[in-house]
């Protein structure tokens, strides 16, 4: 075992600071990685804040990692030392139930192993820690390449924000011509704009805040309307292909149902602290649908860094230092980030 730095949260109500802990030697099949960047999700919050319930401490959040390769198994035949690599939301699963079979390890019949806070399947009685940390050892098969050709620190928020998003622009088959209306400008929210326009799809901006008006036409949304307007909303009836419902915070999901054309979709990204009610008739009367999505598979997920990395895409962030973490959840529930905040792991490695 090698001790290595790490920023934790010991109990929900406390906050983040240092912390040491134990990372195996690589077995014959593991990848290590020293961790350059690190993407802070709100999920990060959740956990560390036992929102969810379920979370073991001490907890070391932190799943849109971007790293250079210290040392490889004498398995491993996709990677070499030196190399750029990332992980994301998670670094295991069964690997032979059906989903895993058809690359879709996200939704595990057995459960996946989550980058934190997760059981571990390959160190007994340890749960996972996560990217918030100078070092972290994966399988390779659960180890992503990134190119060298974009910014690595604005890459890093791909290995969550961009796949959260990117999965479901590809399963609804989002094309040219195609009306795609994104619920809140966040860090997910502006992963979608950015994703959606760039497969030519007409995007409209939905959202309760004026001021980001010119941040959405500023990230490719050809459009911007204001759901605080009732004339609005009345408008919008019957306009969209297909909604990313980006929204955590509570809301009325019927608001944006109407607006779906016969057949659209509308895909829920965010959990709400509280079940909301749908009415069955927009949906009954339009064959409308209401789903959701989490992440993608390793398979899209490699996908979705390449196409990133073919059309310039990446995500906009603001630099912090690890120390700056506690500050940084703070700002994020204030919607006070554009558009998600990424820790220098140098930060970390140098702390005393």
């Amino acid at each position: 075992m090698k001790e290595v730095k790490a920023y934790a949260a010991h109990a929900a109500e406390k906050d983040l600071e240092p912390h040491a802990i134990s990372r195996r030697e690589p077995g014959p099949e593991d990848v290590e990685i020293e961790i350059l960047y690190c993407g802070v999700c709100h999920s990060d919050i959740h956990t560390a804040r036992n929102e969810w319930g379920g979370t073991r401490y001490p907890v070391v959040p932190g799943h849109e990692i971007v790293g250079k390769i210290t040392r490889t198994g004498e398995a491993v035949t996709r990677f070499k030392e030196g190399e750029t690599v990332g992980v994301g939301c998670f670094v295991d699963s069964c690997g032979h139930c059906e989903n895993c079979e058809e690359d879709q390890e996200q939704y595990c019949l057995n459960g996946v192993t989550a980058t934190y806070n997760s059981p571990s399947r390959v160190e007994k009685e340890i749960h996972t820690f996560g990217g918030y940390s100078t070092h972290i050892v994966v399988k390779e098969d659960f180890v992503l390449k990134i190119s060298d050709k974009l910014p690595l620190h604005a890459v890093a928020p791909l290995l969550c924000a961009g796949i959260t998003t990117y999965s479901p622009l590809r399963f609804w088959n989002v094309k040219k011509g195609d009306k795609v209306g994104v619920v809140g400008l966040g860090g997910l929210g502006h992963m979608a704009v950015k994703l959606a326009s760039s497969m030519g799809a007409e995007v409209t901006m939905l959202s309760r805040s004026p001021e980001k008006e010119k941040d959405a036409e500023d990230l490719g949304a050809a459009h911007f309307e204001l759901t605080t307007s009732e004339e609005n909303v009345k408008k919008l009836a019957g306009t969209f292909n297909l909604i990313i419902n980006t929204v955590s915070a509570q809301h009325d999901y019927n608001q944006y149902m109407k607006m779906l054309k016969t057949n659209g979709v509308m895909v829920l990204l965010g959990i709400p602290p509280e079940p909301s009610a749908v009415h069955a008739g927009p949906l009954i009367t339009s064959r409308r649908s209401l789903v959701g999505s989490l992440v993608g598979g390793i398979r899209e997920t490699q996908e979705m860094l390449d196409y990133c990395a073919e059309h310039d895409i990446v995500s906009e962030v603001e630099m912090i230092n690890i120390d700056q973490v506690n500050e940084a959840y703070e700002r994020t529930l204030n919607s006070d980030v554009r558009y998600r905040f990424v820790i220098d792991m140098k930060s970390l490695k140098d702390k005393n």
